[in-house]
């Protein structure tokens, strides 16, 4: 698995040297990440493996931010929403790496998803493989850091109030995530009967609060972008993330809890999908009104 992600950052780094020094450093980072991406799904299907290609969600930003930030097309020295904006990316894609290595089985593990679409595509899997669960992401990723052009390479307006509201979405965003990720951790380190569905803290509130934080911490890299002028189209990466989380990612977990946790019909009824709200009342706790 490092051996793949060496590989990848080593031919990203050469397109970035092969690149001319005239093109818009958003264009070198895209090329450069599909070819990143093009190394690992080699070592992908090289070991049958499409779970090799599951940390480079949350590695790629923090390569891209660092390279906007510090390469040769950088326009200005470090100044502070600089540093509040690498430290963030930084925090988020440790954490989130680590959180995927302590669940992480192996070369020999596979992520259910991606076993359940090998059943229902057959001998095409590794060409959906390739488009769908590789370069999809990747392009998910470059959309949610286009605000980060006008954050860490344009001329610096002077740091305000969306700087700071920029980082408290950001900040509150990955505790919000990271906070729900050892919620289910240590609900499923307990004894819980067969089927049970996890309530503890925020998923009492949301049916997917660490969705809820990843979006969040996206939106917060927008406001970075927006309180240095970016332009109102890179509004579109968090848009699509949201598109991408409700359209593709929570439907197959959903009906895949629906077929194996009897109460989770009656959760979804309770919960909210995404923003955590205050549960509704139980069906078992509602008192009919008096005759």
């Amino acid at each position: 698995m490092t051996v793949a992600y060496l590989v990848g950052l080593v031919v990203a780094a050469g397109v970035v040297q092969a690149s001319p020094t005239d093109w818009p450093p958003l264009l070198v980072v895209a090329l450069a990440d599909v070819a990143a991406t093009a190394a690992v799904f080699a070592f992908s299907f090289a070991n049958d493996n499409t779970s090799v290609y599951d940390p480079y969600w949350s590695v790629a930003p923090i390569v891209i931010a660092a390279w906007l930030a510090l390469g040769p097309g950088a326009a200005r020295g470090l100044d502070a929403r600089q540093c509040w904006v690498l430290t963030l990316t930084l925090l988020y894609g440790v954490r989130l790496t680590l959180n995927w290595a302590r669940g992480w089985g192996g070369m020999t593990h596979e992520d259910w998803r991606y076993v359940n679409l090998r059943g229902s595509t057959g001998r095409a899997y590794w060409v959906v493989s390739l488009v769908g669960l590789h370069l999809f992401p990747t392009v998910m990723v470059l959309l949610g850091c286009l605000p980060l052009h006008a954050a860490l390479v344009a001329p610096a307006t002077p740091f305000g109030a969306l700087d700071v509201l920029a980082i408290a979405v950001t900040a509150g965003a990955i505790g919000i995530e990271g906070l729900a990720d050892e919620q289910l951790r240590a609900f499923r380190r307990q004894k819980q009967p067969e089927g049970a569905v996890c309530e503890a803290g925020l998923w009492g509130w949301s049916r997917h609060p660490n969705y809820f934080g990843e979006i969040g911490f996206w939106v917060g890299l927008w406001l970075f972008g927006l309180a240095n002028g970016a332009p109102a189209w890179t509004v579109a990466g968090w848009l699509a993330m949201v598109a991408m989380f409700l359209g593709v990612s929570v439907p197959p977990i959903e009906r895949r809890s629906l077929a194996r946790r009897p109460g989770f019909a009656e959760h979804q009824r309770r919960v909210s999908m995404l923003i955590p709200l205050p549960p509704r009342p139980r069906a078992s706790d509602v008192t009919s009104e008096p005759r």
